[in-house]
């Protein structure tokens, strides 16, 4: 896609900082880091979010995100790793090309759950389970 920021990125228009790459994937740090050595793994294909990416291309987009939170563990010495992938705005998506977010971290690092851990109601979740399953 022609306009989109990821895919200038993967055909070398716009410069980034490649942390890995394989044929189906791109890796390369964000430049609005929550954390040092914050990574951004995207297919190398346009693909706008999870919903249009095919089963596939989703498990190439996962695995090199696996390989990447291994790679940063073992070159920053972090103490754990948080993945994130965000789709269409109202799950805090602003780039549309899926991507995964690969955050090293390290304790006391800050950085916070986006959410309060709160128990849901049976009730609840019987109801969201029922209109799930029916």
């Amino acid at each position: 896609m022609s306009d989109c920021i990821f895919c200038k990125i993967v055909d070398g228009s716009i410069p980034s900082y490649k942390i890995l790459e394989n044929e189906n994937c791109y890796a390369f740090l964000d430049i609005f880091p929550a954390n040092r050595g914050h990574t951004l793994v995207i297919p190398k294909k346009h693909v706008k979010d999870v919903h249009e990416a095919d089963a596939a291309t989703y498990a190439h987009v996962a695995s090199t995100a696996k390989e990447v939170a291994d790679l940063l563990a073992a070159k920053l010495g972090s103490d754990g790793t948080t993945i994130f992938q965000m789709s269409r705005e109202a799950g805090w998506q602003t780039v549309f090309h899926l991507h995964m977010h690969v955050i090293p971290r390290w304790d006391n690092d800050g950085l916070h759950k986006p959410w309060d851990i709160a128990p849901a109601s049976e009730e609840s979740l019987i109801d969201v389970a029922q209109q799930i399953t029916k």
